[in-house]
């Protein structure tokens, strides 16, 4: 009579061929599309090549690798036992940007480790999700508890906080929708998850509400200033409150008009690519200075995209990123235990959040937040994780346990 494989024995997983070509072709027009957009100014200001921001880009493409292959040497069970130590770690970074933190444009999100500065909070999204799906995978009866319950919330709080404070309302806010899905997947009780769904739809309208119809000594809510504008610039809100005088309501009009700039250009970005753009290092509204000189490389990556690849260019990238989520979705469906699954949806969760929350406020779908885009924006931390991230779903694949 044959019995079950060991839980510990590996499957017969093999490498995912779609999941690691369609991240080589991101990384690919990554370092094109980064190139485009800063080349030009760094050559003419004599920069050295190797510290162009593309070069620093595909220097970050080899250490993510190079992180994702010793992972690959570790069974994503025995890393999840130290869950926790990463995640309580990782609070201990975020508590560490506020006392040694670098700041940058009014927000301290930065450690400065001398020739690079590294960001926590990205970190953290990799940390809690760890720490999260470790968490969950316990037997369903336990998941009924409410105590088990009010811990995960407490597990999702405390860096949403931190990190909300910094302030980086954007990635604060991808937590809630990871623990809601990670949850549901998990099977926690509907009555539990209704009340998390609840508080999270009473507070964005709160906030909402706050912002567009509150007199200005009224306010509940708290937030930065260029956060309350870029919301109002979202729903097309009047700058201005209703007792302002003329000359108040054409200083709001004229602020309107500077926050709302680099999202109509980047709407302007995309409608001029039209179906096969104007071509690579051709785009002229970053090279004319219309986007922003240090976001057209980041936050408006994908417009830029966009207008030098025009529509055939952004249904590439699309469909890159549908792979790369499909095949997590098929990982978690394949995995027999709970960690494995949890994992694997949190991944999907956590990518999804930034491609879409990234490329809608390019095309003016979502307010502008600052949310990177997977494996295209520069940035050495982000560019790590999420090749940590696509890793996780591999390890996952190489490692899934058969029952």
């Amino acid at each position: 009579m044959n019995g079950p494989l060991p839980q510990n024995r590996r499957n017969e997983g093999h490498i995912l061929w779609p999941l690691w070509l369609s991240v080589l072709g991101l990384m690919v027009v990554s370092a094109m599309f980064i190139f485009s957009t800063t080349g030009g100014i760094e050559t003419s200001r004599g920069v050295p090549w190797y510290l162009w921001t593309a070069t620093r880009q595909v220097v970050a493409f080899g250490v993510g690798l190079a992180a994702v292959a010793g992972m690959m040497l570790v069974d994503y069970s025995r890393l999840a036992r130290w869950a926790m130590v990463g995640y309580w770690l990782s609070i201990a970074l975020l508590v560490a940007v506020y006392l040694v933190g670098t700041s940058r444009n009014g927000a301290r999100r930065w450690l400065d480790l001398g020739p690079v500065q590294f960001q926590p909070s990205e970190l953290a999204k990799l940390a809690f999700l760890f720490a999260m799906a470790n968490f969950l995978a316990r037997p369903a009866s336990e998941l009924r508890s409410k105590g088990v319950f009010v811990r995960s919330l407490a597990l999702t709080l405390a860096p949403l906080l931190l990190i909300l404070k910094q302030p980086d309302l954007g990635s604060s806010l991808v937590f809630l929708p990871i623990t809601l899905v990670m949850m549901v997947v998990a099977g926690v009780p509907t009555r539990f998850i209704g009340r998390l769904l609840a508080g999270a739809v009473l507070v964005a309208g709160l906030v909402v509400a706050d912002i567009l119809f509150a007199p200005e000594g009224w306010r509940l809510i708290r937030l930065q200033d260029y956060q309350r504008e870029r919301l109002l610039v979202y729903f097309d809100a009047d700058f201005a409150p209703g007792s302002a005088t003329p000359e108040q309501r054409q200083r709001a009009a004229q602020r309107k008009r500077q926050m709302s700039w680099n999202v109509e250009q980047a709407l302007i970005s995309v409608g001029s690519g039209g179906l096969t753009g104007k071509g690579w290092r051709e785009g002229t509204q970053h090279r004319l200075g219309y986007l922003p000189r240090l976001g057209a490389h980041n936050d408006f990556i994908f417009s830029v995209i966009a207008e030098e690849r025009g529509f055939l260019g952004s249904l590439a990238v699309v469909t890159l990123y549908g792979i790369i989520l499909f095949t997590g979705i098929k990982t978690a469906g394949e995995s027999r235990d709970r960690l494995g699954r949890l994992l694997a949806v949190g991944v999907v969760t956590l990518l999804f959040i930034h491609i879409f929350v990234n490329i809608g406020m390019n095309i003016k779908l979502m307010p502008v937040t600052g949310i990177p885009l997977p494996l295209l924006s520069a940035g050495g931390t982000s560019v790590l994780c999420s090749l940590i991230a696509v890793g996780v779903l591999q390890n996952i694949h190489l490692y899934r346990k058969r029952y």
